[in-house]
């Protein structure tokens, strides 16, 4: 077990012989962490925090009472492999919140990126990939194997089905059930979740230029009008604007067999 000097731990804590504490950590009470468990510098738990698994938490996250990280996958073929759950750095993590190590099947990692936000109760499932800047609303379930990228925001209560990808700077409404992949920077709403245009409100806010608003939205025109893989492929063939609109392409032509949310007719 290695301690720095400098972190601060409440003397009903309970630390298992191999986890490493950085330096300048708060350890709150009743905080249960495992043998493998690495905390990098200023990372806080509030109190009644378990942290199992070989499980890594990056600086300055955050942790509120009675979340749960790093325990096994929720998975039935998992047969008690060696995996692992990565958390980035400056992360907030509230209250319930549950994210599990990998499966074999998977790559044996579930990976959280930098400055990231999951609200009380959420859950984040085996294999996930979580980009930087996501935000996870009040109990939001992620299943087995997604890809959230970066600046993607997931209303409350909406849940993401197993093996789906979500593009950058994407939106999903809240009470959303999202079945398909999400284009990057897509707006999404609904019970049965559809594709109700574009995040222009976010494209604004993050400073996009006009002209890559307009190539965006021609793009988006142009895709709707058939099934996106045959449009994108058309599209892909000549002269594409924007790096907007090519990253949409590059998307959908990207490495997955799932179909796409697309806008309700």
């Amino acid at each position: 077990m290695t301690i720095d000097p400098s972190a601060q731990i409440h003397a009903s804590a309970v630390i298992e012989e191999g986890a490493t504490i950085g330096p300048d950590c708060q350890i709150g009470p009743f905080c249960v962490i495992g043998p493998e468990v690495v905390l990098g510098r200023g990372v806080t738990l509030q109190s009644h925090v378990v942290i199992q698994g070989a499980t890594e938490i990056g600086e300055e996250t955050e942790v509120f009472p009675f979340a749960s990280l790093g325990q096994i996958p929720q998975d039935l073929k998992f047969k008690g492999e060696k995996t692992r759950l990565k958390i980035g750095a400056r992360n907030r993590i509230r209250e319930y919140v549950t994210m599990n190590t990998g499966t074999e099947g998977g790559g044996g990692l579930t990976q959280v990126g930098d400055d990231c936000l999951f609200m009380s109760s959420c859950h984040v499932a085996h294999d996930c990939k979580i980009g930087d800047r996501v935000i996870l609303v009040n109990s939001v379930a992620v299943a087995g194997h997604c890809v959230l990228e970066d600046d993607v925001i997931v209303g409350g209560l909406s849940g993401v089905h197993q093996w789906v990808r979500i593009g950058r700077g994407a939106i999903i409404g809240a009470l959303s059930m999202v079945t398909a992949d999400v284009i990057p920077h897509a707006l999404v709403a609904g019970p049965r979740a559809t594709l109700e245009g574009l995040n222009l409100v976010g494209l604004k806010r993050r400073g996009t230029s006009r002209e890559e608003l307009s190539a965006l939205r021609a793009t988006f025109a142009e895709l709707s009008t058939g099934n996106f893989r045959d449009s994108a492929r058309r599209l892909s063939e000549g002269k594409v604007e924007g790096d907007l609109a090519r990253e949409v392409i590059d998307f959908i032509l990207g490495p997955s067999d799932r179909s796409f949310l697309t806008p309700h007719k």
